[in-house]
């Protein structure tokens, strides 16, 4: 309506630019993330995305351009106490309890959730005794999560936030997420696990070489690439020869199973059938987010990832 107010994002970058030397970490990123609002910010190694959340955060200061919180310097204590942060490590004494840990975090903020609540929320009832140093990977990733939400925070950072959690915990953890999503809390999510930024983002942000080079839903970041993928086992199928049919993209091979990304699957369907080639265990499936991510940043994250980075 006329004379209202605009509404401010509550996280934002302005064309910002971050350097270390001669190294551009960031070159001219825009981003801003609405109230309520679930962003994942991922990229290849080395693509900005840390450096991106750190100026979000107000622990580094862009070389060009501003960060703003909640319309303020992130680095203003009113900023970060409404913030909720988990990083993939913190120092966190090994001889206090769980519960002693989470009762020295919440007295740093004003309005804090009950340690009860917090240990809820994190799935730690049972270890609220136990010392940290005694935590399995898993349960000091969720207490690490029940540290970021103790100030009960408007916008939470999850830095890599299921690393080290099985199949079962991971999916009980994104069911607490939307959960704090659908009750009105801001979300900006950093992960390698790209079926994680499915499942929690209603939009993404792709990252490389400082930049941003996608943005959008994740069904927009697939569609962007659009295509399908085809998998089937084929003995004594030549992956050059697979290459060089029309439309595709890019082959992975597993002993006699291949998996081609291809932009019009039925000609190239039809090229398969046409060389006589015995195939079998035939499926014909969209593509998906990893898919997408790889197309769009080339296989640099394959690398890295086969190097340890």
């Amino acid at each position: 309506m006329p004379g209202e107010a605009p509404i401010l994002p509550v996280v934002e970058l302005i064309e910002a630019t971050k350097t270390f030397g001669p190294v551009k970490a960031l070159d001219q990123i825009t981003l801003r993330v609405a109230r309520g609002e679930a962003v994942a910010v991922l990229g290849p190694n080395g693509a900005g995305k840390t450096t991106a959340i750190s100026l979000m955060l107000g622990l580094r200061t862009p070389t060009a351009g501003c960060a703003r919180l909640f319309g303020r310097d992130p680095r203003e204590p009113s900023s970060r106490e409404r913030v909720g942060v988990m990083l993939q490590e913190s120092g966190v004494p090994a001889t206090l309890t769980v519960r002693e840990v989470l009762e020295l975090f919440r007295r740093l903020y004003r309005r804090p959730l009950s340690a009860g609540a917090a240990l809820a929320a994190a799935g730690l009832d049972a270890e609220a005794g136990a010392r940290v140093g005694n935590l399995s990977g898993g349960q000091r990733q969720r207490l690490y999560f029940a540290l970021a939400i103790a100030g009960n925070p408007e916008v939470l950072f999850l830095d890599e936030p299921t690393v080290g959690l099985d199949v079962q915990s991971r999916c009980a953890f994104w069911r607490r997420i939307r959960q704090m999503v659908e009750a009105g809390k801001t979300l900006v999510l950093t992960t390698h696990y790209l079926e994680e930024a499915d499942a929690l983002a209603d939009r993404i942000v792709v990252i490389d070489r400082g930049r941003i080079i996608a943005e959008g839903s994740p069904a927009a970041i697939k569609s962007q690439v659009g295509g399908k993928t085809i998998r089937f086992r084929a003995p004594g199928a030549s992956e050059d020869d697979l290459q060089r049919l029309p439309g595709v993209r890019r082959i992975h091979r597993a002993a006699d199973r291949f998996t081609l990304y291809a932009t019009e699957p039925e000609a190239l369907l039809a090229h398969l059938f046409q060389a006589g080639l015995a195939i079998t265990d035939l499926e014909v499936v969209g593509i998906s987010l990893d898919e997408a991510f790889l197309t769009l940043t080339g296989d640099r994250i394959t690398e890295e990832t086969e190097r340890g980075n």
